[in-house]
């Protein structure tokens, strides 16, 4: 079944050209001009990803993302010319699956559309991953085991505990704030330096070239993506 996509933005260029090209993909599109209209559509619409621009008329956008996630949980990707560090950490801390800065390419963008649906999909069939494999990585989450080309490999309790939260948000942008409160249970910025020193350690035990990383990708001054395929 194709997906349905609610596109907040007031910008109507923005809006048709987006339109013209989701909608050639197969996707069903509605959109909002600002965001009470936005948050109406989100409840009556059943839509299954949001594109979402933070500079609307009405509201800044991480208002609406506030409003849905009190109620779900669906995928949020921000589409906006905010290029600031601080506001992609804002809009990702405050529940946004995603962000991409325009001026954006539509090939980026349905890629990350993808990567929504992937998690839609994963969520939906509810089974517990208790083996995890992509490429040359398996991760055994029940055994507590990692190998590397078939090769068992150590990792320390923080490190497994890194790598399990990547896994399982792989797509998706986890912030150091995010990543504090998941693996050493508190929810300030958290101490980015500390964080570094143990991706650092993590890339250089499961990636073959840690300079260029198959898994655990960089997003710079906001936090870390695992790849997704």
């Amino acid at each position: 079944m194709n997906k349905k996509i609610l596109i907040i933005e007031d910008d109507n260029k923005i809006v048709s050209f987006m339109s013209m090209a989701l909608k050639a993909k197969g996707y069903s599109i509605v959109s909002a001009r600002n965001g009470n209209d936005g948050i109406l559509y989100f409840c009556t619409e059943n839509p299954d990803i949001i594109l979402l621009d933070l500079g609307l008329p009405d509201m800044d956008g991480s208002e609406i993302i506030s409003q849905v996630r009190n109620v779900s949980e669906i995928p949020v990707i921000i589409v906006s010319a905010r290029e600031q560090e601080s506001d992609k950490i804002a809009a990702l801390d405050a529940g946004a699956n995603d962000y991409v800065t325009k001026p954006f390419s539509m090939g980026e963008l349905l890629a990350r559309i993808r990567v929504m649906e992937r998690l839609i999909e994963r969520e939906s069939t509810h089974v517990p991953e208790s083996v995890y494999k992509l490429d040359y990585l398996t991760v055994d989450s029940e055994k507590h085991r990692v190998y590397v080309d078939d090769e068992e490999i150590h990792l320390t309790p923080i490190e497994f505990k890194l790598l399990l939260l990547l896994i399982a948000n792989r797509g998706k942008v986890i912030t150091h704030s995010q990543i504090s409160k998941e693996v050493w249970g508190y929810g300030e910025t958290g101490d980015s330096k500390s964080i570094r020193v143990f991706m650092a350690s993590l890339r250089r035990k499961i990636e073959k070239d840690s300079s260029n990383p198959r898994f655990i990708l960089t997003e710079i001054g906001v936090g870390y993506r695992f790849a997704d395929e």
